[in-house]
């Protein structure tokens, strides 16, 4: 049974949402918090979270067009709606891979205001253009210039891996973002988003008075849905899809808060929905990974490749101070300020005396979508070959049919290709144990399992109805010895109350082969 409301699934203008009917999750009193200490604002969020629809709302607020506000906080709030000059940018749609894109494109914004303004176009550079756009925008109006900038950062995560077309770039854009500082006296309002927020150092340089929000605490759910939003706002969309799941209500939270929820923007934020997943699991009336069908960077595979960052981390948790992973510095090859700027980890715990944070997956879309998207780079199954065998992997182990298991798995790791970067006998092993991971975590989404990594842990645990599985592997050992660790540290002692059949399975990996060499089993 579908919903017979209009979901706004990629809906950015505010307007139209209004004006056609479609639900409005009520950000608007973030709005008028943000108007009343009218700072430069930054804020960094991931893709497909709200940010081109927050600016669009906040254009809308400051052209004065009230009747768009009706029943919203911020007309309890607002008296005198008073229009101001908005120059809204939006980087968001278009191509940056050549030499001019970008001047192109600030040209094309330009033009616009030019026109608007009858000013004289000329030949000089963009951020002398701006000036007067600004400056005449004011002088005509008589009031001060809102400016709006959508995805200030495309520009450079496009060319990541062009170094010299994004230095280029960087500063055309740290010239024209400097204008913002030079023409305060002319400024309303300034906001800019994007995914990643740069080193001060960078674009910002030059605009040091920005108010970055992205970690404010106050500020933690002013784009995405939380609990409360979700419970309030969608009981006929959640009463639908657990019909048509064939679910109770209860069940059906369940399911979409872990797979949707659990994004953090502050130690003690609250947790917040993807919104596009989310409103796209009601449109569509089942759950899928929405947020991560519509696109992963590519470049993130080189990055972290490059780094030589441990994939497992991000299972377990991955550890980093404030600075480490809230500015990108694009001369670093660490992939973690992206991986959270990204959306593709979160904040899940802090530890306040030293200023650790604990950064993880946000939750099943991001996990499953992530490993997935990473397969055919550490295995030799390719993107619809990965989800087969998985389904293949989970079948024969719920069947009890562990040799075809193992079988399976060294086939696929013996074709995996020699590693790029790395030593070579480091890189062979991080390449079987990458594997297996990438796995036997893929197999979560129908088996319950775990996958440690730690000493004193065996390497995996798999449940299915009748049987507990408790691996060990070993890279540079024998079966002998991985089986031998399993009974000699008793690993599979915290299941034997459990009921079920415990086998353990001992594994050992031919370094020259490059495979796996012989297992060896036990069963309780």
């Amino acid at each position: 049974m579908q919903s017979k409301r209009k979901m706004p699934v990629g809906i950015q203008s505010f307007e139209d949402l209004i004006k056609n009917g479609y639900v409005y999750v009520d950000k608007t009193s973030y709005i008028w918090k943000l108007i009343q200490d009218d700072n430069p604002y930054f804020l960094s969020r991931p893709r497909r979270f709200g940010k081109s629809l927050l600016l669009s709302t906040l254009e809308a607020y400051f052209l004065g067009k009230r009747e768009l506000f009706d029943g919203l906080s911020i007309a309890t709030q607002e008296k005198d709606w008073i229009t101001y000059p908005v120059l809204h940018l939006d980087f968001n749609a278009e191509n940056y891979k050549t030499e001019n894109s970008l001047e192109q494109i600030l040209s094309l914004h330009l033009s616009r205001w030019e026109k608007l303004y009858s000013i004289s176009q000329d030949f000089e550079a963009p951020e002398l253009r701006f000036i007067k756009v600004i400056r005449e925008a004011h002088r005509q109006s008589g009031k001060q210039v809102v400016v709006l900038v959508d995805e200030y950062d495309k520009p450079l995560l496009e060319t990541i891996e062009n170094r010299r077309l994004q230095e280029a770039y960087r500063a055309t854009m740290k010239a024209f973002y400097g204008v913002l500082k030079s023409e305060d006296a002319n400024l309303k309002f300034v906001f800019l988003t994007g995914v990643t927020k740069s080193s001060p150092m960078s674009i910002f340089s030059d605009l040091n008075q920005l108010r970055d929000i992205s970690m404010e605490r106050a500020y933690a759910g002013i784009c995405g849905i939380t609990e409360e939003e979700l419970t309030t706002m969608f009981v006929p969309e959640i009463e639908d899809l657990a019909h048509a799941q064939h679910m109770d209500r209860d069940c059906c939270m369940a399911e979409l808060k872990k797979r949707y929820d659990g994004y953090h923007f502050h130690p003690e934020g609250e947790g917040m929905y993807n919104p596009f997943s989310l409103l796209s699991t009601f449109a569509k009336g089942e759950f899928s990974f929405y947020w991560f069908q519509t696109g992963t960077p590519t470049f993130l595979v080189g990055l972290i490749e490059r780094s030589g960052f441990d994939l497992r981390t991000m299972e377990e948790g991955v550890e980093a101070g404030e600075n480490a992973f809230c500015e990108y510095r694009f001369e670093r090859l660490s992939p973690i300020p992206l991986l959270y700027q990204g959306g593709y980890l979160t904040i899940k715990g802090y530890d306040r005396e030293f200023g650790i944070y604990t950064l993880k997956f946000p939750n099943q879309e991001v996990k499953y979508g992530f490993l997935s998207f990473f397969l055919p780079q550490e295995t030799s199954l390719g993107e619809e070959e990965g989800s087969f065998y998985i389904g293949q992997f989970v079948k024969d182990i719920r069947g009890g049919n562990l040799d075809a298991f193992m079988e399976r798995l060294g086939s696929i790791l013996s074709s995996v290709p020699y590693p790029v970067y790395g030593e070579a006998r480091q890189a062979n092993e991080q390449t079987f144990q990458m594997g297996c991971f990438l796995i036997f975590e893929l197999m979560g989404q129908f088996a319950q399992t775990e996958v440690h990594s730690a000493l004193g842990r065996s390497d995996c645990v798999v449940w299915t109805k009748d049987i507990i599985y408790v691996f060990e592997f070993k890279a540079d050992g024998s079966a002998e010895d991985a089986l031998r660790q399993l009974e000699e540290r008793d690993y599979a002692a915290p299941y034997r109350s459990d009921g079920r059949k415990i086998v353990q399975v001992g594994v050992g990996f031919d370094k020259k082969k490059r495979t796996i060499d012989k297992w060896l089993v036990k069963e309780d």
